[in-house]
């Protein structure tokens, strides 16, 4: 099923619905068949596309967590901890705080 949402979703890509959620769509989908890497290049592409995508700088942190990539995913958590606070998306920047904060206090 995942392959087939993933092969539907890279169709689109490039084309006239090409944009921020067509992105975070298939790097979700490409995170739940485990292809973290790549999932990571189409979050940072939606991001392209939409530098206020709170979601996505929340799911790119949480990759980055995940492949041992700790200053990059703080700085995702930042950077969407920023937009979601000037969006008053306050769920999002709460989530995200402690997404930081624990991350802080695991590093040494």
């Amino acid at each position: 099923m995942s392959a087939a949402l993933i092969a539907s979703l890279r169709q689109q890509c490039g084309g006239p619905r090409d944009g921020a959620l067509l992105r975070f769509s298939l790097g979700n989908a490409l995170h739940a068949d485990g292809e973290n890497a790549e999932a990571i290049v189409e979050l940072r592409r939606a991001l392209v596309f939409d530098p206020d995508y709170s979601a996505a700088w929340k799911l790119l942190g949480k990759l980055c967590l995940q492949t041992r990539q700790l200053d990059a995913a703080a700085e995702a958590w930042r950077q969407g901890i920023a937009v979601a606070t000037r969006r008053g998306d306050k769920q999002a920047e709460k989530e995200m705080t402690v997404f930081l904060r624990r991350l802080h206090q695991a590093s040494p």
